[in-house]
């Protein structure tokens, strides 16, 4: 398939349609909205990321059952990230190789910016970004947080 992915009849929505040049999909599955409950195997990181961003995208009404899967990979993502920056921050960017003790960049550094990579990608396909966030705009009756904050004390 070439060209831009299809935008979902939501997002469509959301982003309004001033033009009236955009067609709606016919048929479009729609998955039931709410929050997908939180993956046992995330650590404490990714728990903590998930909850914050759940509740982001959940305000946005983004937030669906079915996106468990892609949400629990960008917190595992986001979790990752944190750990390579901590070590590239307690031992620099820079590091002796094992072996013959030339400077090299460090593992981490490499680390850090492959979990950086997949973060960015997913928060675009969840609309977190500025640039993807701007062409979406949120209804003014949002009433998402009570539905989050009930989820919350199930959690």
């Amino acid at each position: 398939m070439r060209g831009r992915k299809p935008k979902p009849n939501v997002i469509k929505d959301l982003e309004g349609n001033p033009g009236k040049r955009r067609r709606v999909r016919e048929n479009e599955p729609v998955p039931k909205g709410g929050v997908p409950e939180c993956p046992e195997h995330l650590d404490g990181e990714a728990r903590a990321e998930w909850f914050r961003t759940a509740k982001v995208l959940l305000e946005m009404k983004l937030l669906t059952t079915a996106d468990r899967s892609a949400l629990a990979a960008y917190c595992t993502a986001y979790s990752r990230w944190v750990e390579a920056e901590r070590q590239v921050k307690k031992l620099g960017p820079i590091v002796k190789s094992p072996d013959k003790g030339f400077p090299m960049k460090s593992p981490y550094l490499v680390i850090a910016d492959q979990a950086l990579e997949i973060m960015r990608k997913f928060m675009v396909e969840f609309g977190l970004t500025p640039s993807s966030r701007s062409r979406i705009r949120v209804p003014a009756d949002a009433e998402a947080a009570d539905e989050f904050d009930l989820f919350i004390g199930a959690g």
